[in-house]
């Protein structure tokens, strides 16, 4: 018996993700939805003191973290950074000993370095949706990401 198209889609982790940032730097937060043969899982977290940009990447990352075994994802992401970068630029830089084109230091290379281990162990394809666009996940996805930065907030006021 062969597997139906709508079976192998059933076995593809579709996962959005969004960062945010109050303050570039300043305190910020991440958010993930995790979709797999109709269950939803939502993580997210934050940070004191970081950039839009990482909580971008750490939403991505923490997602396929979250991955018990290796599989074939699709993750939608609202960042053209992380997209671009996973997509294109992290090729060069791995080559370069994480260094861009005029040779200096790679930003986010810790993260970036984290991501590309992580894509190794699973079949992931890459996805950009425009923010704030209406997509439903992406939206939840963004207001997980905020509730990270609240979250961070209150943990300060403490």
């Amino acid at each position: 018996m062969t597997a139906s198209s709508n079976d192998l889609a059933d076995e593809r982790v579709v996962i959005h993700t969004d960062g945010a940032c109050s303050g570039n730097p300043g305190p910020g937060g991440w958010g993930a939805v995790l979709e797999w043969r109709g269950h939803l899982r939502e993580l997210n977290g934050g940070e004191r003191e970081t950039t839009n940009n990482r909580m971008e990447l750490t939403a991505a990352i923490e997602a396929l973290k979250a991955l018990k075994r290796p599989s074939a994802v699709d993750i939608y992401t609202d960042s053209q950074y992380v997209r671009g970068g996973i997509t294109g630029w992290i090729h060069n830089w791995r080559r370069n000993g994480w260094r861009t084109a005029d040779r200096k230091p790679v930003k986010n290379a810790d993260l970036w370095q984290a991501l590309d281990e992580l894509t190794r162990r699973h079949d992931v394809s890459w996805h950009w949706v425009r923010g704030h666009a209406g997509d439903e996940r992406n939206e939840r996805a963004d207001e997980l990401a905020r509730a990270g930065v609240d979250a961070v907030r209150a943990a300060a006021e403490e």
